[in-house]
């Protein structure tokens, strides 16, 4: 693959992290993600073409803004970056098969909920009901025999198979943490975990199966536990501080998406 390819690749991430950027800050507030233009939320400065190139006009405005010089969030490049490392990723994987666009739709959906219950502590239903039905409807793309084998080979073996797996994946994964979530306020009598940490399994479960989404549930716990106590034991916030899952839970089933089926058969290994 010629090596200009990986470049459109990343600039491609770069511009959906830029769109983003925009979905995760009008969300939380119900506004809507195409009108107005961005403005500077300080001083309404209209945000001209060349302010809005991603990382590089921040690199430029040396993160402030220009008007009234108030300083832009680090979450912008984040979020940029962020989109275009793991799109690169991504097509180191898949290249530019069906499964690549899938998963770039997915991630991006997942960059948008990681960042929201990160500041907000909110999962928007329009992402996760949404990207469940999403998922659902498209996860046959995750084959990447879906363009190539006629359809008389995967019609009716392949595209059942894989909708069986994502309706498992959506009731396993989300039922899994709708269980835990109901055990822990039984014996605990306190809210530790939200249904919006539920639907967001669900849609996980609905683009990558029951296999993946249990690994997500595994490495999202295992990555919330150790900077949860890290985090209240660093703070000195109590140990009923609520984190937020949903973040730890995004970054596990886009580990889970690229190295899911490896770190599946480690384990096994191990056994």
């Amino acid at each position: 693959m010629p090596w200009w390819i990986y470049v459109y690749v990343v600039l491609f991430g770069l511009v959906i992290g830029s769109f983003l950027n925009v979905c995760i800050h009008r969300i939380p507030q119900g506004q809507s993600i195409v009108r107005p233009r961005s403005r500077c939320p300080y001083c309404n400065h209209l945000i001209r073409a060349w302010e809005n190139i991603p990382l590089v006009s921040y690199a430029l405005l040396r993160g402030r803004c220009s008007q009234c010089h108030a300083r832009i969030s680090w979450v912008y490049p984040a979020v940029e970056a962020l989109t275009a490392g793991v799109f690169y990723l991504l097509f180191r994987k898949y290249e530019f098969g069906a499964a690549f666009w899938l998963n770039a739709l997915f991630f991006s959906l997942l960059i948008a909920l990681v960042f929201i219950d990160l500041f907000h502590r909110i999962l928007p239903d329009v992402l996760t009901k949404g990207g469940t039905l999403v998922g659902f409807l498209l996860v046959p793309l995750q084959s990447p025999e879906f363009f190539t084998k006629p359809a008389t080979t995967w019609i009716g073996d392949m595209i059942a198979a894989r909708y069986l797996d994502s309706l498992l994946g959506i009731a396993l994964g989300g039922g899994l943490l709708w269980v835990v979530a109901k055990l822990y306020f039984m014996i605990k009598k306190i809210e530790g975990m939200g249904l919006g940490d539920v639907k967001m399994m669900m849609t996980i479960g609905a683009f990558l199966g029951w296999r993946f989404a249990w690994l997500t549930i595994f490495l999202g716990s295992l990555v919330g536990a150790f900077v949860g106590i890290a985090f209240i034991y660093l703070s000195g916030r109590d140990r009923l501080y609520e984190l937020p899952f949903g973040t730890f839970l995004g970054v596990a089933a886009i580990a889970a998406t690229l190295w899911g089926a490896p770190l599946i058969h480690w384990y096994f290994s191990l056994l």
